[in-house]
């Protein structure tokens, strides 16, 4: 049941995040790997910092914390010139 969580959190973090960046496009499984991703990459961020969460808020924060960063940086990397 874990991972159901796991998805759904990632699945909103993912449309959060695409929101908060104004990404679009991403569609049902974009917004989920981002999310799910985010919620990894999140939980590196906030323990390297030394914050901790707890319940169902704080990681959706987390998630959509990690989702955001993820998402600058695919676009950052996106950006750059080829040359």
């Amino acid at each position: 049941m874990e991972i159901v969580w796991f998805i759904l959190i990632g699945l909103c973090a993912g449309w959060l995040a695409a929101q908060i960046t104004k990404v679009s496009g991403l569609g049902l499984v974009g917004n989920v790997v981002v999310g799910v991703v985010g919620a990894l990459l999140g939980g590196f961020l906030f323990r390297q910092v030394g914050v901790s969460t707890s319940g169902l808020g704080g990681q959706l924060i987390v998630a959509t914390v990690g989702a955001i960063v993820l998402l600058v940086l695919l676009r950052l990397v996106q950006s750059k010139p080829k040359a």
